[in-house]
């Protein structure tokens, strides 16, 4: 298997188990939300808010997958990588694969919670931004590790 087929393999699970993470994670709270704003349409703005946080999760798997495209050379030319560099960029493409999946199912059913929490009473919102949002910091640190290991990669000789 050549370097620029693990790559591509690389770029294919950041961006769609990330993806699958973060589409569970706001169809859920989305589905929540339409239920909330059916008897009081004014709570948009909120709802709107709390049903886009799982969707970083995408983000960052896309963000990690289009630096492998370039750093791999498939966008822009150059050199393509070697069968070491190409498993490289699979590993680091691994970490917001899978820590952007399982943080977006998560961060969605906080998102739920959240949602039914302000439907109670709306002053409840910052406490449930506070609730969803931690979930978010662990896809940072796999997005953190993924972006570390997908730009070291250029310089590893493997």
């Amino acid at each position: 298997m050549t370097g620029i087929i693990l790559a591509i393999l690389g770029i294919a699970t950041a961006t769609v188990l990330a993806g699958i993470g973060s589409a569970k994670g706001v169809g859920s709270a989305a589905q929540s939300a339409m239920g909330v704003l059916s008897e009081d349409s004014s709570m948009f703005g909120k709802m709107l808010v709390l049903t886009l946080l799982p969707g970083t999760q995408g983000l960052y798997g896309f963000i990690v997958g289009f630096l492998i495209l370039i750093n791999a050379g498939v966008l822009g030319g150059g050199a393509l990588p070697t069968v070491g560099q190409g498993l490289a960029y699979l590993c680091g493409a691994l970490a917001i694969g899978f820590g952007g999946m399982f943080s977006g199912f998560a961060q969605g059913k906080a998102a739920v919670s959240g949602i039914l929490m302000c439907a109670k009473d709306e002053k409840n919102f910052s406490k449930a931004m506070v609730s969803i949002t931690l979930v978010e910091i662990y896809a940072l640190l796999a997005f953190i590790v993924s972006l570390l290991i997908v730009i070291s990669v250029p310089g590893f000789a493997g």
